[in-house]
């Protein structure tokens, strides 16, 4: 099964490079194309990629006029190597394993999956980022899905996306590009409405920086929300109850904070949540006993409430109509990188 690397890029010079390198050793037979597919980088990206495409000839650098993964990714498919039955989705800011690839590919061949996902391990370099991701690594921010907490190899609803065969992705349309995030649980469920299958290596795990601040961090939570609206309003599926959770909790927070200017025990609300999250701060402290995992609360409520802010507005505001979304999930996009 010959495969194609692709991987979307926007100012990712600091890490295009090594990504490239460590590419550049798997055997052709196994990846016959690897491509960048940029959506505008104004550092030096592109002429690294440039110059690794000269010592390897299997990279291409393509532009991605419209600046978000899933238009790139949709564009990356149609012009990679008609050799290449499988799609390997590799993203700039992530560490992946050196026989990363091959065992994706293998993945398919065992269990004739539709799509390969992986486990997804979030790191930090700075001290926020390490709350971030102690955060992102436990109930309290990711709700206990398998790809973030280390669920059990099997067949699963969603994942993050790692390989991709092609045929079914083709044959679906790709991505939805109208959507502010949130394509790939889309598209996984119209692969399962297709009869195909997502299988969960949870062997393979790979590592993530997280956003460095919480005001990022806000922002791409916000955009993770209202993907998650926008997919029920598409296909009117039924949300799992962590789903539920934050645009639940907001509008309890804010109508306690409200009431609470005519009848102070309402605040006991929002003092439980915030006793609830110092809790768990301390929890993950213990497991793990280092500083800056205190700042898993702070984390946390980042995340809730951004997901959940953002949920609700994209189910009030209501479905947009042709170009307008598109014009508006550029913008988005690539004002939050």
């Amino acid at each position: 099964m010959p495969a194609a690397v692709i991987i979307p890029t926007l100012n990712e010079a600091e890490r295009i490079g090594g990504l490239l390198a460590q590419l550049a050793k798997l055997r052709s037979e196994l990846v016959v194309e690897i491509i960048v597919t940029d959506g505008g980088s104004t550092d030096a990206t592109r002429a690294i990629a440039g110059e690794a495409a000269l010592t390897d000839p299997r990279v291409r650098v393509i532009d991605n006029p419209a600046r978000i993964q899933s238009a790139g990714i949709n564009l990356a498919v149609a012009k990679a190597d008609r050799r290449a039955d499988i799609i390997v989705r590799i993203d700039a800011h992530a560490f992946y394993p050196d026989d990363f690839v091959p065992r994706i590919v293998a993945a398919f061949a065992a269990t004739s999956a539709s799509m390969v996902s992986v486990g997804l391990r979030t790191i930090g370099l700075g001290c926020m980022q390490r709350g971030v991701a102690a955060a992102s690594n436990s109930r309290i921010g990711t709700g206990g899905a398998a790809h973030r907490v280390g669920g059990p190899a099997g067949f699963v609803d969603h994942g993050h996306h790692a390989g991709i065969d092609r045929a079914m992705f083709e044959r679906l349309g790709g991505y939805d590009e109208s959507f502010i995030a949130n394509e790939d649980a889309e598209f996984d469920r119209r692969v399962r409405a297709a009869g195909g299958r997502i299988w969960l290596a949870s062997e393979l795990q790979v590592d993530y920086l997280p956003r460095a601040t919480l005001g990022k961090l806000f922002k791409q939570y916000r955009r993770y929300g209202q993907g998650r609206a926008q997919n029920y309003r598409k296909h009117g599926e039924r949300l799992r109850a962590r789903q539920m959770l934050p645009p639940v909790l907001v509008v309890a927070l804010v109508a306690s904070l409200l009431l609470a200017v005519f009848w102070l025990p309402a605040l006991l609300l929002p003092a439980l949540y915030l006793l609830g999250l110092a809790a768990a701060s301390l929890a993950l402290f213990v497991k793990t006993p280092e500083p800056c995992t205190l700042l898993a609360g702070a984390a946390a409520a980042t995340m809730h409430m951004a997901w959940g802010s953002g949920f609700l507005a994209e189910i009030f505001r209501g479905p947009d109509l042709g170009d307008e979304a598109a014009s508006r999930v550029r913008s988005t996009q690539a004002e939050n990188g």
